[in-house]
Order: C-alpha cells, then sequence, then structure tokens
C-alpha cells in the first residue's frame, strides 16, 4: 500500500478531493497536525463525498510521531525545491509521499530529512510557482500505481 502524508493541511477540499483518491487508488491517508481546519468540516465532506468511509486515515498529533510511526519505509518529499524528477525513481510498494501545506509546501526542517535524491518535484512552466495539492498528490500516485501494475485495480 503506498502511503500518503499531508503535512498541516491548510484547505479542506484538497485534503477531501485526496482522501478520495486514497479510498480509489488503495492508498493510506497520514494527516500531520495542526490542520487547518476541523474533520468535520463541510467543505473537506462535500470534496471526499462518502469516500472517508472507505479510506484509511492516521492523525499525528506532529511531524516526529508520524515519521516514527513510519519508520523502516521510504519516504519522498514531494516539493518544488526537488532535485529529481517525480517519474524517475522506481517506486516499490509501502513508499511514503509527503506533501507540504498548500500556501508554504514543506519547512526547511523538514525538508532537511531528506536527501536530495528523495525530494521529488512535478515538472511546471517557468511561470508557474505550484500545482494544486490534490492534483499533486493525484499525479504522483497514479505514477506510483502505474510503475507497480495498478495492483488491486480494475
Amino acid at each position: 500500500m503506498l502511503e500518503i502524508v499531508l503535512f498541516e493541511p491548510e484547505i479542506p477540499p484538497n485534503t477531501g478531493n485526496a482522501i478520495r483518491l486514497c479510498a480509489n487508488a488503495g492508498c493510506r491517508m497520514h494527516l500531520v497536525h495542526p490542520l487547518g481546519f476541523s474533520l468535520r468540516d463541510k467543505l473537506l465532506r462535500r470534496a471526499g463525498l462518502d469516500y472517508r468511509d472507505f479510506a484509511e486515515i492516521v492523525q499525528h498529533e506532529d511531524w516526529r510521531a508520524c515519521r516514527s510511526a513510519l519508520e523502516g519505509r521510504r519516504l519522498f518529499a514531494v516539493t518544488t525545491r526537488g532535485a529529481r524528477r517525480y517519474d524517475a525513481p522506481r517506486y516499490r510498494e509501502h513508499d511514503v509521499f509527503v506533501f507540504g501545506p498548500e500556501t508554504r509546501g514543506l519547512p526547511a526542517e523538514v525538508l532537511a530529512e531528506f536527501s536530495p535524491g528523495q525530494r521529488i518535484r512535478l515538472p511546471m512552466r517557468n511561470a508557474g510557482r505550484s500545482l494544486n495539492l490534490s492534483n499533486a498528490v493525484a499525479i504522483v500516485i497514479y505514477e506510483a500505481w502505474r510503475q507497480l501494475g495498478f495492483r488491486g485495480g480494475r
């Protein structure tokens, strides 16, 4: 199972869309607190529809707790400051993809925990700053799942 980590997400519909993706792609969602919204938020529920019931969601008090829970796994930071394109690594079952908050990305101290080879980026045109969080999650997860032969899919 691929793992998605949203570090301190801020916008409920992005998290809702990512939860829906988890349900449909067979991923586990990790939410690192503090969140910029309540999990009871109407916009989160609307974006995630009823998929929250079909997705496994794990909440972590902070980054340290999340990192500890995922010890032994291979982690990738998805960042505009990444050294490698997202399609370059050969992904494995149980890889973890860490995404930062929508307005600021992963903080420098968290990003420093990832080697340059574990910092992946999505290509964009020069004028772009970043992609929408839920779109970025979908692109990366579907590439990893594609490499794994869409195991468990139909």
